[in-house]
């Protein structure tokens, strides 16, 4: 009896040995795009009225939570009858994070950033605010559903060679951890000013002006990190799962170069087609 609890219970310690390996490797195979998620859900959670930024913040996350609930099973049930199709969801999510990252830095090149929405915010009602801030929050449980998907196939390709059980744990270790860290992150950047303005009202006038003044540039320096790593991520997808970019890499130059021109070429490519496509769509309706 006692030694069948003893081989229980180092069973258990060597499955948690594995999930905490799995879970790290996950979890830095998904930085990038939590970086990402980071910077975007922090500028989307951002331009409300103080009082409400926290409101708005917490919908985002119970969106997120129940994106992951409707992923997290199909993932799992792909996994374990249909693995080759999860690499075909990755490459597809790579070329969604190209499109997106190079739209970014068309939109920064060209100075054509739509802030329609924000503008809607600032001359808004106390009749239409809340109308505003529910297509603000269904816009951002769209992003984040299509970032959720890329963070749980990532993590999940990361321990496909991994018991079922350890798969299963690490990914939704990694689905949390996307879901209240960033989240629990974007809280703390869009209160920054108000820990600022207290600061200046107990008179550390430095101290809160410099995080007054900080919040709108660390959002600008996460939407510059986050669009850099949309484009490393998905050239690293494409690279490591389709041969036919390896016998075009640079072998004088680091890999992640590599990745990261794979990446813009794809990205300025996909962005032509997409374009051309809308066109064509507008012209024919």
């Amino acid at each position: 009896m006692a030694s069948g609890i003893f081989a229980l219970l180092d069973d258990i310690a060597i499955l948690a040995d594995d999930v905490a390996v799995a879970s790290k490797i996950a979890t830095q195979k998904t930085a990038a795009i939590l970086g990402d998620d980071l910077a975007v859900n922090a500028q989307k959670a951002t331009g409300f009225d103080q009082s409400r930024e926290l409101a708005v913040i917490w919908a985002i996350t119970k969106g997120s939570l129940k994106n992951k609930v409707i992923i997290l099973p199909i993932a799992f049930l792909l996994s374990s009858f249909a693995p080759s199709v999860i690499i075909y969801i990755l490459i597809l999510g790579g070329l969604y994070l190209l499109y997106e990252g190079t739209e970014k830095i068309e939109e920064y090149l060209f100075h054509r950033n739509n802030k329609e929405v924000d503008k809607k915010i600032l001359h808004s009602t106390k009749e239409n605010i809340l109308e505003i801030e529910e297509k603000k929050i269904k816009s951002a449980i769209l992003t984040d559903f299509v970032l959720s998907i890329e963070i749980v196939v990532i993590a999940l390709t990361t321990v496909l060679n991994k018991p079922f059980e350890v798969q299963v744990i690490s990914t939704v270790f990694v689905a949390l951890v996307a879901t209240f860290g960033v989240y629990g992150i974007v809280a703390l950047i869009v209160r920054m000013d108000n820990v600022g303005f207290w600061l200046i009202d107990k008179k550390h006038i430095k101290s809160g002006s410099f995080l007054i003044g900080t919040m709108p540039k660390l959002i600008k320096l996460l939407a510059l990190v986050g669009t850099f790593a949309m484009i490393l991520v998905g050239g690293g997808i494409l690279a490591h799962n389709i041969e036919f970019f390896h016998h075009y890499f640079i072998s004088a130059i680091p890999a992640i170069i590599n990745e990261l021109i794979v990446g813009l070429i794809i990205g300025v490519v996909t962005l032509v087609f997409v374009k051309i496509f809308k066109t064509f769509k507008k012209e024919k309706s």
